[in-house]
């Protein structure tokens, strides 16, 4: 899709979204000559490559879609997934706690699907980079193409390394670690950074958060924060609103900090005693991630 065509019209190659009257979603990757076939009927792909979005179309059996362009949450909903991805509702946070915007050169880790690689690319466009590693070679791929569909491949590097052999950028404005066991890699991930640089990690039990809090606390880190967030949606009918019967709660825990840089006669706290993570009876594989 290209996401950077200020005309509102949909053109051949773009990915469009179709919502059907039943309220179900479909994105479509415009090809001409092609149909998009629905239990609610077919929609030829001509009838819509140059014309306006935002409008109301019929399908052959006159059933009603609504045909826009989606924004970059319906791609992240829609992607191909090979693993489990980090939902919007920690996205949201992730994008501000790590201040991204325009022209911020980021380091990911692990890429998995590619959701968050998605978001940080789109955030950072035109001028800025993402640099996204993966040890999984059929995750690159499927983060790869991802990006392709969404018009973002411009903006991510993908690289299929093992991240404890380190990463190739230095003073990075912001660098995030969704890989199972971070506290292994604080150190890579302060060489790479800036100072005054954002570190964060998402990882989804609190033993996990103890032991990187751990890891940090021996570490030139600021300003850490640790959060947990639920969503709750609401059922939009008038006459009736109530909560959603499903909601989404507990996906995973956020760690947020900035890297300092320390004075030559400042000292880091003495070592704690070390969490033996070999022994520890639980299965600390990231639900949220690579």
């Amino acid at each position: 899709m290209n996401v950077t065509n200020a005309a509102n019209a949909a053109q051949e190659s773009d990915t469009v979204l179709l919502i059907a009257g039943d309220r179900k979603r479909y994105l479509v990757r415009l090809r001409a000559g092609d149909r998009f076939h629905t239990h609610k009927g077919v929609i030829d792909h001509d009838a819509l490559i140059g014309q306006p979005l935002g409008r109301q179309v019929f399908s052959h059996l006159n059933h009603p879609f609504v045909v826009l362009r989606p924004s970059i949450y319906d791609l992240l909903m829609n992607l191909k997934r090979a693993s489990q991805v980090i939902y919007p509702k920690e996205i949201g946070p992730i994008l501000l706690r790590l201040d991204v915007c325009d022209g911020r050169r980021i380091i990911e880790a692990g890429t998995g699907s590619g959701a968050l690689t998605m978001a940080l690319a789109y955030s950072v466009r035109p001028h800025g980079m993402v640099y996204s590693y993966e040890a999984r070679e059929d995750m690159i791929n499927v983060a790869r193409k991802n990006l392709s569909v969404a018009g973002l491949s411009d903006y991510a590097r993908l690289t299929q390394r093992d991240i404890a052999e380190g990463f190739d950028e230095t003073d990075v404005d912001a660098l995030f670690l969704d890989v199972r066991e971070p506290w292994d890699y604080l150190d890579q991930a302060l060489a790479a950074l800036r100072d005054g640089g954002f570190f964060g990690a998402l990882v989804p039990t609190t033993n996990q958060v103890s032991w990187l809090l751990a890891g940090m606390e021996r570490r030139p880190f600021s300003s850490v924060e640790v959060m947990e967030i639920l969503e709750r949606k609401y059922k939009p009918v008038p006459a009736r609103l109530r909560p959603q019967d499903v909601m989404v709660g507990h996906t995973g825990f956020l760690i947020f900090a900035r890297k300092i840089s320390l004075l030559a006669d400042e000292e880091l706290p003495e070592e704690a005693e070390e969490f033996d993570t070999a022994d520890a009876d639980i299965d600390v594989t990231s639900d949220a991630g690579a």
